[in-house]
């Protein structure tokens, strides 16, 4: 498994746990931090044996965003792996899940801060867990910035749009629970189990047949911005494929002689 002095990477299961770990910066983004980003999603893309994807941070901390200190010419931190960014420039954008799109369903595990790019990381994910005191928002515009990690065209897909644009304009802080009432996350527990609760979600997802999870995740998508009729027929082309499966035939046969189904990616 990979990671870096910002990124650790940890196998639950078949659930692989990428968790940002700079909690002395509130998991401020470092080029360490996107290396290891970057290289998780894809070893998750490439081990069949990865189901699904929890995203985490470390210390009480999701993701604060960019470090604004480095920006002002402070010194981003590891300068080494600049040239892992020369060789890719676009490897930031699919850390950050702007230009990439993981096939395993990815579950957020959120404590503390997620702002301003952790916010922006956030609607790159799937299902999205918060501890009560987590917070959320997108302060760019407080600072004289943009957030250009995606947020001005996934957000208001995401949530009814006057709600996206209170949250891009203003700039101010969200709690947990109004970012549950406005949609952006799906779950609020106690402070201190968000990543046991996201694990439980990853667990279930994980005794279904993977096959037909990564199909009913890439049609979401694919469907997404389509006409109903062309959504339709795009949804056929994705599932009929399913059902000759040796996985499906194994999930009937599991049923109907009463036990969890051995599902093998065929």
């Amino acid at each position: 498994m990979g990671g870096t002095e910002h990124l650790t990477v940890q196998r639950e299961g078949a659930t692989l746990v990428l968790t940002l770990n700079r909690p002395e910066a509130r998991n401020a983004l470092s080029l360490p931090m996107l290396v290891g980003l970057h290289d998780g999603w894809l070893e998750a893309d490439a081990d069949d044996s990865v189901r699904s994807i929890v995203f985490t941070g470390a210390g009480g901390s999701f993701c604060s965003g960019m470090d604004l200190k480095a920006l002002a010419g402070n010194g981003m931190a590891g300068e080494e792996y600049r040239d892992r960014l020369k060789a890719d420039p676009d490897l930031h954008w699919k850390a950050m899940l702007r230009h990439h799109r993981p096939r395993k369903p990815v579950i957020a595990a959120v404590e503390g801060p997620c702002v301003a790019g952790g916010t922006e990381m956030l609607q790159g994910t799937d299902i999205r867990v918060a501890a009560e005191s987590a917070t959320f928002g997108l302060f760019e515009v407080r600072r004289g910035l943009f957030p250009i990690g995606g947020s001005t065209v996934r957000l208001q897909r995401q949530i009814p749009r006057t709600h996206a644009l209170e949250m891009l304009l203003t700039g101010r802080p969200y709690s947990a629970r109004e970012a549950a009432a406005i949609g952006l996350v799906g779950h609020v527990v106690p402070d201190g189990t968000a990543l046991d609760a996201a694990l439980e979600i990853a667990e279930r997802i994980n005794s279904c047949g993977p096959l037909a999870v990564e199909a009913v995740k890439a049609s979401v998508y694919e469907t997404a911005e389509m006409t109903e009729s062309d959504g339709l027929a795009a949804e056929l082309a994705r599932g009929w494929p399913v059902f000759d499966t040796a996985d499906a035939k194994e999930g009937a046969r599991a049923f109907a002689e009463k036990r969890p189904p051995v599902f093998k990616r065929a």
